[in-house]
């Protein structure tokens, strides 16, 4: 039996769409037990280590999406780059995954807030990138193309750009609770600290209303590709 290519890119696509789903949700609900007073810091620090477990899966899922939808977008003939230029992507997103994988192993480190900060940089340059690059495309300027039934595309990838906005906003905020707790280490009792911790997370919450509606539109976009 042969099996070819764009149903095994599915199945994978399909895979990364659901840890990012899950993967959102849980560090969600565990971050209700790292800002609960109520708890030891102990207990608490235990429930940040695991919503960065269960986070850097979603982060992987987030990454493995784009050269996914890329590939097959190929294959179904929305956007042009294939051969070598798929290389180059795959090369790229598994470099860029690394460096996610490498800032999580040192995530207590001074080396993973710097290893974290690179990997922001690095959607600084991406994701104007491709929402200019899909907004032009909707607009029938390309690089993807959009004639009828092909504008899904592009129309997916200018909503992922904008939930990886708010992805980004969110890694500020985890980013947050590794500096906040090496203060509540030093001062428990700390009150500016517990205040910060509990603001940045009622904003995280709220975000991820708007996230998990964003990953709903994407994964309609793919499937049922409407327009």
């Amino acid at each position: 039996m042969i099996i070819s290519t764009l149903p095994v890119l599915k199945w994978l696509h399909i895979l990364a769409m659901v840890y990012w789903l899950g993967g959102e949700w849980g560090v969600f609900q565990t971050s209700f037990f790292v800002v609960n007073r109520k708890l030891s810091m102990d207990e608490r620090r235990r429930h940040m280590q695991t919503a960065y477990k269960i986070d850097i899966l979603a982060r992987t899922g987030i990454l493995l999406l784009f050269p996914l939808g890329f590939h097959m977008g190929n294959i179904w003939g929305v956007q042009p780059y294939g051969g070598v230029w798929l290389w180059v992507n795959w090369i790229f997103f598994g470099g860029w995954i690394a460096l996610c994988w490498a800032a999580f192993f040192y995530r207590e480190s001074d080396r993973g807030i710097m290893l974290t900060r690179f990997d922001e940089r690095i959607r600084y340059v991406f994701i104007p990138l491709i929402l200019i690059a899909s907004a032009s495309s909707l607009l029938g300027y390309g690089p993807f193309e959009a004639g009828p039934m092909q504008k899904w595309f592009s129309a997916k990838v200018f909503v992922f750009g904008l939930l990886l906005i708010i992805g980004l906003k969110l890694r500020f905020i985890m980013r947050e609770w590794t500096m906040l707790f090496r203060v509540l280490d030093e001062n428990p009792d700390d009150q500016q600290a517990e205040q910060t911790l509990a603001r940045s997370i009622r904003v995280g919450r709220g975000l991820a209303y708007f996230y998990w509606i964003g990953i709903a539109t994407v994964g309609f976009f793919g499937a049922v590709k409407p327009f």
